[in-house]
């Protein structure tokens, strides 16, 4: 069975690039009928933080990326790590080391001083210690002194290293702390991962891993390096190119389906088609259509695609997720039927969810804020009469539905010899205080008689 794990270090918050590999991960394993594990790689208690926890596992969820079982966490493994580091030792593929840092800093700069690569070397592979003392020592790996190490990557195709390129790394610290590369081969190894889907800045980290899993007696995995993801600019993605975190994008409005996506997209490419639910990315989404060059992050298309989800998901659907936003500007938003009414009068015209509250304000403000440049051109003097003659024949409507109110801006039109629009104009900005909104009808209905009377009479008092 296909398994595959996103494993994330909880040292800050989940981004657009850490976001995508779980998504691939999730993907794959779902199209393959396997399971996706989520671990947490938090052996660094210094930097390591339950609110980078909670972030994490809250945009994953939020994002629709669930992981099969319990989450599992480095921290609670460090027995493992120390066994597991131990057996290498006993059974000749590491060696404890003995060198001071200090005596590894000088080392390495006359290494470099001698145009040499500055890597260990190695002084204590072949020590023989019957007792190791007090003296504190790290374990490093025997890593092979020559040879070629070739794997498939399955974006990539056939890499080779050789491995008289590579150091004796650390696999257990002095403080007995586990380090990245070994951890990984455990856990990966321990809990049957089948396969690695990562960003291709690992791709150095592949031979030392390789090389592990072998000394170790564990079946090596499949491994696919996702290029990374640039900016416009084509650099690194990073804070200046956008939102800094996953969860960012859900406070500025966007909607999961249309992030998941879009992040499907980055990198990945099914024929020329652009829409895609979470289900037929399931279906369809394999990692040979992974591309080999750089995602370039788009914030413009990001957009697109969220003002056709915003278009098309159930407007109730819409409305229940738009209520918060309505709240966080100040104002209550129990009213589900209002709520319904004010997505289809602006599900066509709204990008996201925060655009939406902010289009919607207007209707739930007891205050109406006028736009000056709207003010100046549609409240004065000149459209006083064409205010006063609309207030006077909306008050005798009885009924507020669209033919009675267009017979209202139809007469005053007529009889006041002006165009339909400057009569409009002058409404629409004393019930909203813009120069934009959906169609004055609707407005109007969403509004109710009271309210659209006191917002005109307000109009009226404000022109000198």
């Amino acid at each position: 069975m296909v398994k595959t794990r996103f494993a994330p270090s909880p040292t800050g918050n989940l981004h657009i690039g850490g976001t995508r590999t779980a998504l691939f991960n999730w993907l794959f394993a779902r199209h393959h009928g396997g399971r996706f594990i989520l671990r947490i790689e938090d052996t660094d208690r210094e930097r390591s933080k339950d609110e980078y926890t909670k972030d994490i596992l809250e945009g994953l969820a939020w994002l629709g990326i669930a992981h099969d079982g319990p989450v599992v966490y480095q921290s609670e493994r460090m027995a493992l790590y120390k066994q597991s580091a131990y057996r290498l030792l006993d059974e000749g593929h590491a060696y404890r080391c003995y060198c001071t840092p200090e005596l590894l800093e000088e080392k390495r700069k006359r290494a470099i001083a001698e145009g040499r690569k500055p890597s260990y070397d190695r002084t204590c592979r072949d020590c023989v210690t019957e007792t190791p003392g007090d003296r504190p020592f790290v374990i490093r790996f025997k890593t092979p002194l020559s040879g070629t190490l070739t794997f498939d990557d399955m974006v990539r195709g056939p890499i080779s290293f050789q491995v008289e390129e590579l150091d004796d790394l650390i696999i257990l610290r002095t403080d007995g702390t586990p380090t990245y590369n070994f951890t990984v081969v455990v856990d990966d190894a321990t809990m049957g991962i089948t396969d690695v889907i990562r960003g291709d800045d690992h791709i150095n980290n592949t031979p030392r891993q390789i090389l592990l899993y072998q000394a170790l007696g564990f079946d090596v995995p499949r491994f696919g390096h996702v290029p990374l993801i640039h900016g416009r600019d084509r650099a690194r993605l990073s804070k200046r190119h956008g939102a800094a975190s996953l969860l960012e994008y859900r406070e500025d409005g966007f909607l999961a389906e249309a992030l998941m996506n879009y992040l499907a997209r980055l990198g990945w490419a099914y024929g020329d088609e652009e829409i895609f639910s979470a289900s037929d990315l399931v279906a369809k989404f394999d990692i040979e259509n992974v591309g080999k060059s750089p995602a370039i992050f788009d914030m413009d298309k990001l957009m697109w695609l969220d003002s056709h989800y915003m278009k098309t998901i159930d407007p109730a659907d819409i409305a229940g997720r738009l209520a918060p936003f309505i709240e966080r500007l100040g104002y209550p938003a129990t009213d589900k039927e209002r709520l319904l009414k004010i997505v289809h009068i602006l599900k066509d015209r709204a990008k996201t969810l925060k655009e939406m509250a902010r289009m919607a304000e207007f209707f739930f403000s007891d205050e109406v804020a006028y736009d000056e440049k709207a003010r100046q051109k549609y409240l004065n003097p000149s459209s006083k009469p064409v205010l006063e003659r609309f207030l006077a024949d909306f008050t005798r409507l009885s009924v507020l539905d669209e033919a009675g109110q267009r017979r209202v801006v139809e007469g005053i039109a007529k009889d006041l010899g002006k165009k339909m629009v400057e009569v409009v104009q002058p409404v629409r900005v004393a019930l909203s205080g813009r120069e934009v909104t959906p169609g004055i009808f609707e407005v109007i209905e969403i509004l109710g008689k009271r309210t659209v009377q006191e917002r005109v009479e307000k109009a009226l008092s404000s022109i000198a």
